[in-house]
């Protein structure tokens, strides 16, 4: 039986099956890219909730997997060579899985490169811009009478998701034909704009056709729909 006694955050969340990828997380838009992904490859996993409410992301045990504090983490028992990997960053993980299974990452050089520029391009502009836009929309953001900010963010988020509607133009997914890892790590927070933030009116969402189109294509893949619940309370 694989041991993970030498990791500390086994002691908070003990493994009830050792053998399988052990997921820190919560379904949050960063969360729920390493769920689906998970889900959609299938491989074998067992997945632990992690809870702000109780400030689970700030205690010893998780932050010795993580030293960030930051949802979502795991820990493969068997990562390279056999031995245990722990690993954080949703970004990092998408990729670590990704070469681990084969799927979902193209394997020409230079399509994988186009898939990475994507991912980027969600963990550099579309996660801190829509999460400030849902800071100022929906939470303490809302008491600043100044709403120089808030529309900054706006318009920024407004931008990019213009670059995403220009890219799909002609396209299923944003590499074209093949579903991958940017699209596992982008549709999660447009979903979110418009949902759990409610602003999609504020950001002008409707204006943006082949987004929603792919978001809807996205939201019906029924791995994606698991997914999205893991973990679940």
């Amino acid at each position: 039986m694989t041991d993970l006694a030498a990791f500390p955050i086994t002691r908070k969340w003990p493994a009830r099956h050792p053998e399988r990828l052990q997921l820190y997380s919560l379904p949050t838009p960063n969360g729920v890219k390493v769920s689906i992904m998970l889900e959609e490859t299938g491989l074998p996993y067992e997945a632990h909730r992690v809870s702000f409410d109780g400030d689970d992301q700030r205690s010893p045990e998780f932050l010795s997997l993580n030293p960030n504090g930051k949802i979502p983490a795991i820990l493969d028992p068997d990562g390279p060579g056999g031995k245990p990997l722990p690993l954080f960053e949703s970004g990092a993980i998408l990729i670590y899985l990704a070469d681990k299974t084969g799927q979902l990452l193209p394997e020409l050089p230079q399509d994988r490169y186009r898939a990475l520029q994507w991912l980027m391009f969600q963990m550099g502009g579309i996660g801190p811009m829509f999460g400030q836009v849902g800071f100022f929309h929906k939470f303490a953001g809302r008491e600043i009478e100044d709403k120089r900010p808030r529309d900054r963010y706006v318009g920024e988020s407004r931008r990019l998701l213009g670059v995403l509607d220009r890219q799909l133009a002609g396209r299923d997914w944003l590499l074209g034909e093949a579903f991958s890892i940017a699209d596992i790590a982008v549709w999660p927070w447009v979903r979110n704009l418009g949902g759990f933030y409610e602003a999609g009116e504020l950001v002008g969402i409707d204006d943006f056709p082949q987004v929603n189109r792919v978001l809807a294509a996205f939201l019906a893949r029924p791995a994606v729909q698991r997914g999205l619940t893991i973990p679940a309370e």
